[in-house]
């Protein structure tokens, strides 16, 4: 499904094509965009986070987004959830998720949101509702007060007036209006002073790189404390599986490692100690055989193809005809074709029936089809139920944007070869004080946790100031509910730290 450089890369907070969101999640608006008046809704609410029991106002807004002249060009929905009573000199954490056209459901009912939808833990699917939405204790909002973003073409977010959403849909763009929301933000609730970290999943890394960018790459900066990056895609051409282009390879294979042991097709005494010898392995003997091409000796592609299949669980015939080069597809389809199951792509835990097990690749992936109806039946019902959120839109969990423009606008000609790491090491030689958080399952095929190792191990990072996180689960850890527990403690922890 996604076999190209930069929409299969990408993709991909949740591996979904991207289509145009259709007339009825987009509704002409009533009055010219000049008269356009913003949506809001707020309450005071009491949970307790992290031991600690609060008062919290939750508010869902509209940030409306004008040009010179002062029309309304865009709505770009916020869910803040702000401690009581309020604090300026208190951290803030704005936070959203990826596709590109992926709402923050994922991030803010799954992980750190005061409500959580329980899904099962245990890589099973999530069944029919009704779906318990409970009190979330591992919400970080003991440390930071939080900003959901979605931005245009995700949840409730759109144009007004004549707009064309593909004002916004591209890797500039989108940063630009994301960047904008921050700014207005903090004007409107006084936290210039705060302390302020940035966090997204999957595209959301690609997005927060950008959006650093955009923030402190001029000189009216909004400087920034930290940096989360969950399940990280930040050098499109690192996890790049198209013909000719061997690094692909390389990254996926520890992942490969990790799949291979859960299922039982590898053996070893830890799935750290696996994949660090896969590591090794992969940039060494196998990277050296692949920059070889066909000039390899027979002797050394035996003895790789040995190796690749004690890691991946393929045999060795299997990967002869692969010429020892395997891709994710064709790995989720092979690896259990003894049992007539497939493994996931987000987090290949999850496993699958396809309509027969001749095919090459999946039907579908089980680790998507297996949450997405609980998450957003979630958010529908704490935002218009709970909170009071009024509005005859359709909330877009994912999918709600046409074609992405993924040219980099401005500063060196980077199109060819997509690659927003290079925003991030600037940032942080040119900011003392900002860190960043890594966080990788080890069951994610879509944003595999040794490409983003290799992107923030460039030159022009300083090391001491990124902190790696490893969980037991794939691209939505948090879905494990001793992972998202871990990564709770891990950012408070991250946060507390500054």
């Amino acid at each position: 499904m996604f076999a190209r450089i930069l929409t299969a890369s990408a993709a991909l907070a949740l591996a979904l094509p991207a289509i145009a969101a259709d007339d009825e999640a987009k509704p002409k608006p009533t009055a010219p965009a000049k008269d356009y008046q913003a949506n809001r809704a707020s309450k005071v609410m009491t949970g307790t986070f992290g031991g600690r029991t609060m008062r919290y106002t939750a508010t869902v807004e509209e940030q409306v987004l004008k040009d010179d002249q002062g029309t309304p060009k865009a709505a770009i929905v916020t869910s803040a959830y702000v401690a009581e009573p309020r604090d300026p000199s208190r951290p803030v954490t704005f936070l959203f998720n990826g596709g590109p056209g992926s709402g923050s459901v994922w991030l803010q009912m799954g992980a750190f949101g005061p409500k959580r939808v329980a899904i099962p833990s245990d890589a099973r699917d999530d069944g029919a509702p009704p779906y318990p939405i409970l009190d979330n204790p591992d919400s970080l909002l003991d440390v930071t007060d939080l900003v959901f973003i979605d931005p245009v073409g995700t949840g409730f977010s759109h144009t007004i007036g004549d707009t064309k959403g593909e004002d916004y849909w591209g890797v500039t763009q989108d940063a630009k209006s994301v960047a904008q929301v921050i700014r207005q933000w903090i004007d409107a609730n006084g936290r210039w002073n705060s302390p302020k970290y940035l966090g997204g999943e999957s595209y959301g890394t690609t997005r927060s790189a950008a959006v650093v960018n955009e923030l402190e790459g001029g000189y009216n900066d909004v400087a920034l404390n930290g940096v989360i990056l969950i399940s990280t895609i930040l050098d499109f051409g690192a996890g790049a599986e198209t013909e000719g282009a061997e690094l692909g390879y390389i990254t996926t294979l520890p992942t490969m490692a990790a799949t291979a042991l859960y299922h039982g097709k590898a053996s070893a005494p830890s799935v750290e100690a696996f994949v660090e010898e896969a590591r090794q392995f992969a940039i060494g003997p196998y990277a050296a055989y692949l920059l070889k091409g066909q000039n390899a000796p027979a002797d050394e592609r035996a003895a790789v193809r040995r190796e690749l299949a004690r890691f991946t669980g393929l045999s060795e015939a299997f990967l002869d005809r692969a010429d020892l080069r395997v891709s994710s597809g064709r790995f989720y389809k092979e690896l259990l074709r003894d049992r007539a199951l497939t493994v996931g792509r987000l987090d290949s835990r999850y496993t699958g029936t396809d309509y027969d097990a001749a095919g090459e690749t999946p039907d579908n992936d089980p680790s998507f089809y297996g949450i997405d109806a609980g998450y957003t039946a979630a958010i529908n019902a704490w935002m218009r139920d709970s909170i009071g959120y009024k509005t005859d839109r359709r909330y877009v969990t994912i999918g709600g944007v046409g074609d992405w423009d993924w040219r980099l606008r401005g500063g060196r000609d980077t199109n060819a070869y997509l690659t927003v790491a290079p925003y991030l090491g600037r940032a942080m030689r040119e900011n003392s004080g900002m860190r960043i958080f890594v966080g990788q399952g080890w069951y994610d095929f879509a944003t595999p946790f040794f490409a983003a190792e290799y992107s923030l191990t460039r030159t022009g990072f300083p090391q001491d100031r990124i902190e790696y996180k490893y969980y037991d689960a794939g691209h939505m850890m948090y879905v494990r509910d001793e992972d998202r527990r871990k990564l709770s403690a891990d950012l408070r922890a991250f946060i507390r730290a500054r």
